[in-house]
């Protein structure tokens, strides 16, 4: 699928392209998938690192940095082409809305959780600060740069997420 969108783009992404590449029946691709807004963020999800297990770099910084570096990785290819597709098709539509929220799987919050959880561990993060809206910070911010600004995302502002934002929220204790 990926394959297909990198040459047709989200636009001409058809449903019968991606089942003629894949060798299989329109019929049952759409028996999985039954509309290609299915079939791209299932593509993407599928794709983008497993932010449930962060990579453990031995710091704070260093985690978040390199989860974030990844999501900007997979951000700057096929699978954030057809994100940005999908996401400014639902803008004007409601119930595409609605079914992209569904796969929105809170992985990411899982991912930051387990980031955060290692450093409290190592004293880099006071656990008082850890609510659900600090740790959604840094993803809800590269997702904003993406969708107002694209891709690619540059280094200097992850490591501006990071080290002016998160890092001091996660430290900063609740008033």
């Amino acid at each position: 699928m990926l394959a297909e969108l990198t040459e047709a783009g989200y636009g001409r992404l058809s449903m019968e392209r991606v089942a003629e590449r894949a060798g299989a029946s329109k019929a049952s691709v759409y028996r999985r998938w039954p509309s290609k807004v299915e079939l791209v963020m299932d593509a993407v999800y599928h794709v983008f690192p497993n932010a449930a297990s962060p990579p453990d770099t031995g710091s704070l910084r260093g985690d978040l940095l390199a989860m974030m570096r990844a999501v900007a990785e997979q951000l700057a290819g096929p699978a954030g082409l057809a994100l940005g597709g999908v996401l400014s098709d639902a803008l004007g539509d409601p119930e595409l809305a609605r079914r992209v929220r569904t796969y929105a799987r809170g992985a990411s919050q899982i991912g930051m959780r387990e980031i955060a959880r290692r450093a409290v561990a190592r004293g880099e993060a006071d656990p008082a600060a850890l609510t659900e809206r600090r740790l959604e910070a840094g993803h809800a911010m590269v997702r904003h740069h993406f969708i107002t600004r694209g891709v690619p995302i540059a280094d200097e502002v992850l490591v501006e997420i990071a080290d002016e934002v998160v890092i001091p929220l996660l430290q900063m204790p609740r008033p």
